[in-house]
């Protein structure tokens, strides 16, 4: 019987920290994912999400500040927290003379849950032969058993390295279908990446990180359409004037064109245009990617 979560957080850091000797691995970091949430945990490789996730699955210890999973302390509970926690490493390594049918056996008597009927459900989505050798299996297929292992036991939370790498493109898109009813049904989902995309179409929140700290936290709807527009504009003769304004992040001029990065004010960057003869104007939201651009670039400034 899995116990029941004390809190409506499924992960609570505070100012979680982890040095490794004199290099920095992550510092400060804050974080708050709630229950039946699908949280994005972007940043490019060695920005920190890794060494966040082996925090809190008790796999290395912080040098300083706590965690929380469902409600549990990650160094004191960690048994607890694992029977609840399903999770998918961003590099699987297994046991290799095992079959698929041999590891999900051994795996199964982990949890006091009877696994059998979940097991053969995901097998049959995932396409996996339980005959064959882990030696035999290429990354791809073994990505289907890693993601296979990390759902059969129907966990609270499901922490999600990097999940979608060697899959292919039918195999992606059936496993979001899968952690899509995951999520229907109450499962939490912490999902880190550095493909865009992804978070972007399935995360409700995001947290970017950089060097080991948190830039920011935002709903993905509201980090995408917070005053952030592409601009295109196409001026009548040609002639591009200098447009000064608060909120200009960036500008491009090309072949009677100027397209800016604008999160200022729409109405005051309208009555510029006024003073001048336009061929066309358009204005769109940015892509997930090019605000986490801004952020990265922001920083660096």
């Amino acid at each position: 019987m899995q116990e029941p979560v004390p809190t409506r957080y499924v992960i609570e850091t505070r100012d979680l920290t982890k040095y490794y000797g004199k290099n920095r691995g992550i510092i400060d970091v804050n974080l708050q994912v709630g229950e039946g949430e699908i949280f994005g945990f972007i940043g490019p490789n060695g920005a920190g999400k890794s060494t966040t996730i082996r925090i809190l699955l008790n796999f290395i210890f912080p040098t300083r500040g706590t965690a929380k999973v469902l409600g549990m302390d990650v160094l004191r509970e960690s048994r607890k927290i694992k029977r609840q926690v399903g999770y998918l490493p961003g590099e699987v390594d297994y046991y290799e003379e095992m079959t698929v049918g041999e590891l999900l056996e051994y795996t199964t008597r982990f949890y006091e849950t009877d696994c059998r009927r979940r097991t053969e459900e995901l097998l049959e989505t995932f396409e996996l032969d339980t005959r064959r050798k882990i030696h035999a299996l290429s990354l791809g297929t073994k990505r289907k058993l890693g993601i296979i292992l990390a759902l059969l036991h129907k966990p609270r939370l499901l922490i999600l390295d990097e999940p979608t790498g060697g899959l292919d493109p039918l195999m992606q898109k059936r496993f979001f279908d899968v952690l899509r009813e995951e999520q229907k049904q109450g499962t939490a989902i912490f999902f880190s990446s550095h493909i865009l995309s992804e978070v972007q179409k399935r995360c409700h929140r995001v947290a970017i990180i950089k060097e080991g700290r948190i830039l920011k936290i935002e709903e993905i709807e509201k980090l995408r359409g917070n005053q952030f527009r592409n601009v295109r504009i196409s001026f009548k003769n040609g002639n591009i004037p200098d447009i000064d304004l608060p909120g200009i992040i960036h500008r491009e001029k090309e072949n009677g064109t100027l397209r800016l990065f604008f999160n200022g004010d729409i109405n005051e960057l309208l009555r510029v245009l006024t003073h001048h003869e336009l061929a066309g104007l358009w204005l769109e939201e940015p892509t997930l990617e090019e605000v986490f651009m801004h952020y990265y670039e922001k920083d660096e400034s």
